[in-house]
């Protein structure tokens, strides 16, 4: 991006179009009273005009007043919205950022909710007229082209429909790929200054956002196209992407986080369905670095955000999966990521047109994560009702997944119950009660669901792992969830009536909700619960096999009960789900485990004596009461 060479091309285009070659005092009194002027997004925001502009309105304080800003991301500062420039601008933004939001919320600047998607439609229908347009490109090209570089955004939408389009020329700006393209006949006036561009550089994440990219990264499959936004969480996610494969961008943002995994070779873009080996993105915010990459780079293509954020296109592309986040959302899952109550704090934007263009592609996920908690632990971001006044940003449709801190939830398909205890399930602990008693009280749960309070009742999330059996079953083994209800009651009415007589030794074949308690709501230090699930390619879980056992705290022992699918025995659910649950009692310290069998019961009674157990028999009315101690008490 040679200062130079810029100056060079600059002269000669000058010789051919003097008249855009203005001084600055003759430039900016092109703009008169109650015009609208529109200006760069975020990093791309000619700084240099900017201030130019507001240097001529100090030195010419009646020259042009009532004029309105638009803008859909100010990143820098935003000198038009202080109130000694009252007369003069009035700011107006499609996304209100750190630097307008005050003045929003004081009814100081205005704020105009829309998809971003439709932006570009106002401007070139003059729905929104644009008089004027202050944009930033890269040096041009020796046929006259610019860039617009980091921000094509609605900036190139602006450009087509402005009266008067005047130009930052930086040699600074990259040069990109795409819609990007301006030619100096379709400019009126340019203006050179070479200065650095804005960047921006999200927080380091700290512990809660890598735990959450952990789970993100769970859902994400190798071979996806993605779309993530921007701050310290995306980055955590996209940092936790790194052992996957060939994954595709198709976004908004282009972020720090997204080159580096295109350095990394992680994204390649190899399986997209549509603009196959491009990175496509909108704008970009990141750092220099970022910037030096991006310049002339064939592999990324900046589009109009018309077609970026149009959720048709979105829909096109197989596995899509776009992950966003929010301030708040409520047990029946409906989210808020735009207001916080009445309180203006960002906008529409992109976030809907890719929730829901990624649920109507062909295998598209969405994905909502975010902290459990603001404000160091203070306030939920998991409730049971949106706050008042807030903007339901996401609506209970638009939503597959809600990963915290905590854990994932899967909500769709999901009826308000399920939807409500899967959530309750990744809150804060502490809030949790909470959550329980106002759920009940709405009637969004049953009334007398159970809940164990405090750590007793903490998921134990350390405990699940992967096993895969003598004949090639691929479980998960996990502790039970308190929402795990409805997989139980599924599970259990799979099982035969022989399967069940010999598990309960009784002849009752009904399960409700009353019994199914008794399994799902547990104190982990004194019992266990363990699940043999497996997940098919829908990501949709089956439980195959359960296990579970009772500490009795006078003989440090535990009571322990196996019972698998009738479709699934012989396969060594059972021998797997046996040993896993050896293995916790033993790290509990426990001496041996105790069971009841009936004596038809010839499968389990083999199972038992099979894996080593000091075994002490009794039989009494066709039951086999079993001692079994384990031969070594140190944790496997």
């Amino acid at each position: 991006m040679d200062e130079q060479l810029t100056k060079e091309i600059l002269e000669n285009l000058r010789g051919r179009y003097p008249d855009k070659f203005l001084p600055e005092d003759q430039v900016f009194s092109r703009i008169h009273r109650g015009d609208r002027i529109f200006i760069s997004t975020g990093c791309g925001e000619p700084q240099y005009l900017v201030r130019a502009m507001i240097e001529f309105v100090e030195s010419h304080p009646k020259a042009f007043f009532d004029a309105e800003v638009l803008h859909v991301w100010t990143l820098g500062v935003a000198p038009y919205t202080d109130a000694k420039f009252k007369t003069n601008f009035r700011h107006n933004s499609f996304f209100i950022s750190d630097s307008t939001r005050e003045a929003v919320n004081e009814g100081l600047a205005d704020y105009s909710p829309i998809f971003l998607s439709q932006v570009p439609a106002l401007f070139r229908r003059k729905l929104v007229p644009i008089d004027i347009a202050l944009i930033q490109t890269s040096r041009p090209d020796e046929s006259g082209f610019m860039s617009l570089g980091v921000s094509v955004d609605i900036t190139k939408a602006a450009v087509e429909a402005a009266t008067t389009v005047i130009v930052q020329v930086n040699s600074q700006m990259p040069r990109i790929h795409g819609d990007a393209f301006v030619h100096i006949d379709d400019v009126d006036f340019v203006i050179h200054h070479d200065e650095p561009l804005l960047t921006y550089e999200a927080s380091v994440p700290g512990d809660i956002a890598e735990r959450i990219g952990k789970y993100v990264a769970r859902i994400v499959q190798d071979g996806d196209t993605i779309q993530v936004g921007y701050g310290s969480l995306p980055n955590a996610i996209l940092a936790a992407l790194s052992e996957k494969k060939h994954l595709g961008v198709h976004t908004e943002l282009l972020s720090n986080g997204i080159v580096d995994l295109m350095k990394q070779g992680v994204i390649d873009n190899s399986q997209k369905t549509i603009n196959r080996g491009k990175t496509v993105a909108t704008f970009c915010m990141g750092r220099k670095e970022t910037y030096e990459y991006l310049h002339d780079n064939p592999g990324v293509e900046f589009r109009d955000i018309a077609y970026t954020n149009n959720p048709l296109t979105i829909a096109r592309l197989h596995n899509m999966t776009a992950i966003n986040s929010a301030l708040q959302i409520d047990l029946t899952g409906q989210a808020s990521a735009v207001s916080l109550g009445k309180r203006h704090y960002s906008g529409i934007g992109g976030q809907a047109d890719f929730m829901r263009g990624a649920v109507l592609a062909p295998g598209g996920t969405t994905i909502l994560a975010l902290p459990s908690t603001a404000r160091n632990d203070e306030l939920p971001r998991i409730v049971p009702y949106l706050d008042e006044g807030a903007g339901v940003s996401l609506i209970r449709g638009d939503i597959h997944y809600v990963v915290t801190e905590y854990g994932i939830a899967y909500l769709h398909g999901k009826n308000i119950r399920e939807r409500a205890m899967a959530l309750t399930a990744i809150a804060h602990p502490k809030f949790r009660p909470w959550l329980i008693s106002e759920a009940k009280e709405r009637n969004l749960i049953y009334k007398d669901q159970a809940f164990i309070p405090g750590k007793r009742g903490e998921y134990p999330e350390e405990l699940e792992v992967h096993r895969t059996t003598h004949a090639g079953c691929n479980l998960m083994l996990r502790p039970v969830r308190i929402n795990d209800e409805p997989l139980l009651k599924d599970f259990f009415y799979s099982l035969s009536d022989q399967s069940i007589h010999r598990r309960f030794m009784s002849q009752r074949k009904d399960m409700p909700h009353e019994r199914l308690q008794d399994f799902v709501i547990i104190d982990y230090t004194t019992e266990m619960v363990i699940l043999a699930v497996e997940t098919n390619e829908e990501d949709v879980e089956k439980v195959v096999g359960l296990g579970q056992y009772g500490i009795d705290p006078n003989s440090h022992t535990a009571e322990v009960a196996l019972v698998v699918r009738d479709d699934c025995q012989c396969k060594g659910i059972g021998t797997a789900l046996l040993s896993y649950l050896t293995e916790l009692a033993q790290k509990e310290g426990l001496m041996g485990f105790t069971a009841e069998v009936l004596m038809e019961n010839a499968s389990m009674m083999h199972l038992f004596e099979k894996t080593g157990f000091d075994i002490q028999r009794r039989t009494e009315d066709g039951v086999i009461e079993l001692r079994m101690g384990f031969r070594s008490t140190h944790a496997a």
